[in-house]
């Protein structure tokens, strides 16, 4: 088992092959790839994703969600390098 509290942190991040779990206060950011192989690396990569991604629907059943989050708030800075 791994340390990752889904919607708890703006900190954990979760790496299995090549596919990254990025944590966020209102969002898990899922991106890349990985190969389950039918091997026991494959199972225990399932077994992993599986039980994160278990918190994770866990997380969002025990908050009262929203219909869709509001769009995040980006400001465009100069570039203080020139």
């Amino acid at each position: 088992m791994t340390k990752f509290a889904p919607y708890e942190n703006e900190a954990d991040v979760v790496e299995i092959g090549n596919l990254t779990l990025e944590n966020r206060l209102d969002r898990v950011t899922v991106a890349g790839d990985v190969d389950l192989t039918a091997d026991t690396d494959g199972l225990a990569r399932a077994r992993l994703l599986h039980d994160l991604l278990g918190r994770i629907v866990a997380g969002l059943e025990a908050r009262d969600l929203p219909d869709r989050l509001p769009p995040p708030d980006v400001k465009t800075v100069d570039n203080p390098f020139g």
